[in-house]
C-alpha cells in the first residue's frame, strides 16, 4: 500500500493534446513552508531558483509553438465533431514535426491542420481535407501541400478512407432512406472487388454509388444535393456517375 502512494499523482491525466501534457507545477510566490512558517536563507535562495527554472521551462520555443496549434485542434473539434482520441494523435504528430523542424518557414496553422487531417486518417475518422481547410480557415491548397510534407518527412503509412464511411455521413444530410443506403453499400462493395475505384476519391464514389442508387429505388434526390453534402463539383459526381452507369447498366440522365 506504501508503495502505491508513493507512485500515485494528484491532478487530471496525461495527455498530449495539453502542452505541458497535463504535468504542470505550480510554485507559490510565498517563502512560507507547508506548516506556515517563514523558509529559511538558504532554501528560499534553493525556491527562487526553482521557479526561475519553473518559468524558463514553461517559456521554451517548443511550447510556444505548440499552444497555438492545440488551439486549433480545439477549436476543429468542436466544429467538426472530433473524437478526443483524434486530437490525442494529432497533438503526437504535430509534437514529431515541432521535433523534426517542419515549421520552420511554413505556416503553422497549416501543419496543425495537416496534422488533425493526418489523425483522422489514422484513426479512421472520415473528415476530407476541405471539412479541415474550412474549419482551420485556410486554403485546401495550402493544407494539400503541407499535409505531402508532413508525411513524407515523418514517413507516414497513412491507408486511404474507404467510400463506404462516406456514404453513412452524405445520405444522414441529405435525408436519403435506409434502403438506398443499403442499396449503396452492395454496389460499393462490388466496386471495390472489381477494383474501379482504385484511384478514386473515397467522397466522389461516394456520393456517385448514393446517387445510382437513388435512381435504382426511385428516390429523387438531385445531383446538386449529393454533390453539396459530400463538398465536392457536381462536375466531379458526373464523371464518376457516367463510368458507374455503364458497368451497373442503370440509366441516370436526370439531375
Amino acid at each position: 500500500m506504501g508503495e502505491f502512494l508513493a507512485k500515485s499523482r494528484t491532478g487530471g491525466g496525461f495527455s498530449l493534446a495539453m502542452h505541458d501534457k497535463g504535468l504542470f507545477t505550480n510554485i507559490g510566490n510565498q517563502n512560507i513552508d507547508a506548516a506556515g512558517k517563514p523558509l529559511s536563507g538558504a532554501m528560499k535562495n534553493t525556491i527562487d531558483r526553482l521557479r526561475k527554472w519553473d518559468q524558463h521551462s514553461k517559456s521554451r520555443r517548443i511550447s510556444r509553438s505548440l499552444v497555438p496549434a492545440l488551439t486549433i485542434f480545439d477549436s476543429i473539434r468542436i466544429k467538426l465533431s472530433i473524437p478526443d482520441p483524434v486530437i490525442e494523435e494529432a497533438a503526437y504528430i504535430y509534437r514529431k514535426a515541432l521535433a523534426a523542424r517542419l515549421t520552420k518557414g511554413r505556416n503553422s496553422n497549416a501543419m496543425a491542420c495537416a496534422s488533425l487531417y493526418a489523425a483522422c486518417r489514422e484513426c479512421d475518422t472520415p473528415r476530407t481535407l476541405r471539412d479541415i481547410a474550412d474549419a482551420g480557415n485556410i486554403r485546401r491548397k495550402v493544407l494539400s501541400r503541407t499535409y505531402r510534407v508532413l508525411i513524407g518527412n515523418l514517413h507516414l503509412r497513412l491507408r486511404p478512407f474507404d467510400s463506404t464511411e462516406f456514404i453513412t455521413r452524405i445520405s444522414n444530410e441529405v435525408g436519403i432512406s435506409e434502403k438506398t443506403k443499403r442499396g449503396a453499400f452492395e454496389m460499393i462493395t462490388r466496386i471495390s472487388e472489381i477494383g474501379i475505384s482504385a484511384g478514386k476519391n473515397p467522397m466522389s464514389m461516394a456520393a456517385a454509388v448514393l446517387f445510382l442508387s437513388c435512381v435504382l429505388n426511385g428516390e429523387k434526390k438531385s445531383q446538386v444535393d449529393i454533390a453539396k453534402s459530400a463538398g465536392i463539383t457536381t462536375v466531379t459526381i458526373r464523371n464518376r456517375i457516367q463510368g458507374l452507369r455503364k458497368e451497373f447498366d442503370i440509366e441516370a440522365d436526370g439531375d
